[in-house]
């Protein structure tokens, strides 16, 4: 009978080993890839995002000039659109007021828009014009359609609006007049555009009187 030997050999199974490895390796580098590309992405996702919002908030926003009491019910506010701006539109800007009015109940609110979308009615306050011509009529109502307030506002260009801080009658809760604030009191400003950013500023009161700073 013949006798076979047979050699053991172990190279084939150290092959085995060293390909388990090599495949363990590409698909702990395919997880880390997705890993890292959808962190990538969400990153671009989230600057991208944060771009957009930043843009939006610098390309509408309003800078005031100066706030100047007009009367004992209104002041004037001087503005223009913000370094960066866009084209804005009158209707899509709101402002308001607040102050402490112990004579009305303590905190009033009072608040309106910078404009209408109407250049033909016959209403001065409330409405937007140019600074170059803030009141064309003197003060008085016009007595013809009232064309030149503006619904588009420009980047560049300065405008004035008469806010009307004190509707009348004395109601409690949104009359901020200065038929009953006095020296040294102080009022909060918020000027906010749809879609956009928002402007704040105190106004200090310093005199009473018609044509004095408030900023």
């Amino acid at each position: 009978m013949m006798k076979r030997n047979f050699e053991k050999n172990e190279l084939g199974s150290i092959g085995i080993g060293a390909m388990i490895v090599f495949i363990a390796l590409i698909l702990v580098a395919a997880v880390a890839s997705a890993v890292i590309i959808q962190t990538g992405e969400k990153l671009q996702q989230n600057a991208q995002q944060t771009g957009q919002d930043t843009e939006r908030e610098l390309g509408g926003k309003v800078t005031v000039n100066g706030v100047l009491i007009q009367s004992a019910t209104t002041v004037r506010l001087s503005f223009e659109s913000a370094p960066g701006s866009g084209v804005l539109a009158a209707e899509n800007i709101a402002w308001s007021v607040s102050c402490s009015n112990d004579a009305q109940g303590g905190y009033n609110f009072v608040a309106g828009v910078f404009g209408d979308n109407d250049n033909t009615d016959l209403a001065v306050t409330g409405d937007t014009f140019l600074a170059t011509d803030p009141d064309p009529n003197n003060g008085a109502p016009p007595a013809a359609i009232n064309q030149n307030a503006v619904d588009i506002l420009n980047p560049g260009v300065s405008y004035v609006i008469d806010m009307v801080i004190d509707p009348g009658p004395d109601t409690a809760g949104s009359d901020c007049g200065f038929d009953d604030l006095t020296v040294n009191d102080q009022m909060t400003m918020w000027i906010h555009v749809e879609g956009g950013g928002s402007t704040f500023e105190t106004l200090l009161i310093t005199s009473t009187t018609p044509g004095t700073a408030l900023i």
